[in-house]
Formats: structure tokens, C-alpha cells, sequence
């Protein structure tokens, strides 16, 4: 079975998109109001962009490091 690369779904916007697409709906039918559904999708986007950023600078950092390491690994030997 292969694994769930969580971190490239998170940082998805297809993902946050598809998210906020079955949440919409989902409230119309519980008969949410037009505008608290408007706010719940906002705060969806808002949270998704906002999680694709905090990862995606995340797995920056960690390729930026993990290169400086190579180099410095390079110029001992």
C-alpha cells in the first residue's frame, strides 16, 4: 500500500479547493445562511494557504539545510 504524501496534499490548492467544495454544499443542505457559508469557505481558503506556506517554507529550510550540510560534508573530505 502506498503511503499518503501528506505534506504535498496539505500544500495542495486543489486539495483546499476540493475541501471547501464539499463543505459549501454540505452546509447548504444543513440550511446554513448564505453568509456564515461565504465565511466558512473564506476561513477554509484562508487556512489552506496559510498551512501551504507554513510546509512549503518548512521543506525549504529542510532542503536548504540538508544541502549546507553536503557542501560542508564536501569540503572536509
Amino acid at each position: 500500500m502506498k503511503k499518503i504524501d501528506w505534506a504535498r496534499k496539505l500544500t495542495s490548492r486543489k486539495f483546499w479547493a476540493a475541501v471547501a467544495g464539499f463543505v459549501t454544499p454540505l452546509m447548504t443542505m444543513l440550511h446554513v445562511s448564505d453568509s456564515t457559508a461565504v465565511q466558512v469557505t473564506a476561513l477554509i481558503m484562508a487556512g489552506g494557504t496559510l498551512i501551504a506556506y507554513i510546509i512549503g517554507e518548512g521543506l525549504t529550510d529542510a532542503a536548504n539545510i540538508e544541502m549546507k550540510e553536503n557542501v560542508n560534508e564536501q569540503k572536509s573530505n
